[in-house]
């Protein structure tokens, strides 16, 4: 694993000149000074409405499904049927769906308490690497707290140098690029632009994967059976995405074939499927959904659900793969149903975030 060196390892007349270089910079007249100096990470995630009802539910589906990253279905065909259809009935369906993984105590979505969690448990790992030197924030494509406001306030602590990390392992221009989308739309508004890379995906990374075959090794043995199959499931996108040079299948088997052979697990009882497809175009396959009933329905009675291309938790994982696919497996025959969880904020997933972020800093640090 990468590491950075620490401050530490510096003469004091290195630190302090260090520690000056990003208290402010001075502009002509009467301007106040200009923090700089600093380097900023900011976690994107992809997003959650404020709460479950019609209205919220509404902006947030309003914002998702206008991305042309998303839907790329042209203009004058979908917004008829955006506005007049989709937005009329779904909004109160999928607020119920919220409503069952929903954080009660927090008054939020799991996305977002993970994803909060993972960039303050990022940040005290660099301050005790770096110092103040590194200012960690977050925010979502979709919803709040959004790019622009948090690129502002890396600005504002003086992050002239700032590292946009999608929390994407597999790429895909409707995941990963429209995120960096929206970053660069806020860095066009910019008269002071900061100096920005962007972390690539991380399919492959072998911490990555020894972290997802850990977290595994943990969960399947705390169940009290063993599977017969363990499925594999990744969030789907329309086919034709792949067919026009998307990488994000092949992405999504590398990592599901590497995370086999690293646990050792038989190659006929894994299998990759494809999740959360959506309006009638054909998409990657197989489905999830038509997966579980065809197991269970072929005499599968123990099965386990692993979601190696989330980073946290979320709808998608908690109610549709451990509630809806749960529900079909039981109901066609299946008898012991496991989901296992993301690498979220866990001790795995931070490693994987922390490695992710000390490679990509190298040369700024």
């Amino acid at each position: 694993m990468n590491k950075i060196v620490p401050p530490a390892s510096l003469d004091a007349s290195a630190r302090d000149s260090r520690e000056a270089s990003f208290r402010s910079v001075r502009l002509p007249g009467d301007h106040p000074p200009v923090k700089a100096g600093r380097l900023g990470v900011l976690l994107m995630n992809l997003g959650t409405p404020e709460a479950t009802d019609y209205r919220s539910m509404r902006a947030y589906l309003k914002e998702f499904l206008s991305d042309r990253r998303v839907i790329e279905t042209p203009r004058w065909l979908w917004w008829p049927l955006l506005n007049l259809v989709i937005l009329q009935t779904r909004p109160s369906k999928k607020g119920r769906d919220y409503d069952t993984i929903w954080n009660k105590e927090k008054n939020e979505g799991p996305l977002k308490t993970i994803t909060r969690s993972q960039a303050e448990q990022a940040s005290e790992h660099l301050k005790d690497i770096a110092g103040d030197r590194v200012v960690v924030d977050w925010a979502m494509r979709y919803g709040k707290p959004a790019v622009k406001p948090a690129i502002e306030n890396l600005l504002a602590q003086g992050c002239d140098r700032i590292l946009l990390v999608p929390l994407y392992p597999q790429y895909s221009a409707a995941t990963s690029a429209t995120a960096c989308d929206k970053a660069f739309e806020a860095l066009m508004q910019m008269r002071w632009q900061p100096s920005v890379r962007v972390a690539p995906p991380y399919h492959d990374d072998p911490v990555y994967i020894d972290a997802l075959a850990r977290s595994m090794r943990k969960s399947l043995a705390a169940l009290d059976f063993e599977p017969e199959m363990i499925l594999a499931s990744f969030h789907g996108v329309p086919r034709k995405y792949l067919l026009q040079g998307d990488p994000y299948h092949c992405h999504c088997a590398k990592t599901s074939r590497l995370l086999r052979e690293t646990l050792g697990w038989p190659e006929d009882r894994w299998k990759l499927t494809f999740q959360s497809r959506f309006g009638p175009d054909e998409w990657l396959q197989p489905y999830t959904d038509e997966t579980v009933k065809a197991m269970a329905e072929k005499g599968v009675k123990r099965l386990a659900i692993v979601a190696p291309g989330f980073s946290a938790d979320c709808l998608e994982t908690l109610e549709e793969l451990d509630g809806e696919n749960r529900e079909i497996f039981e109901h066609n025959g299946g008898e012991q149903f496991a989901y296992l969880p993301c690498l979220n904020d866990s001790e795995e997933g931070m490693a994987v975030i922390n490695h992710i972020v000390a490679r990509e800093l190298q040369g700024w640090l």
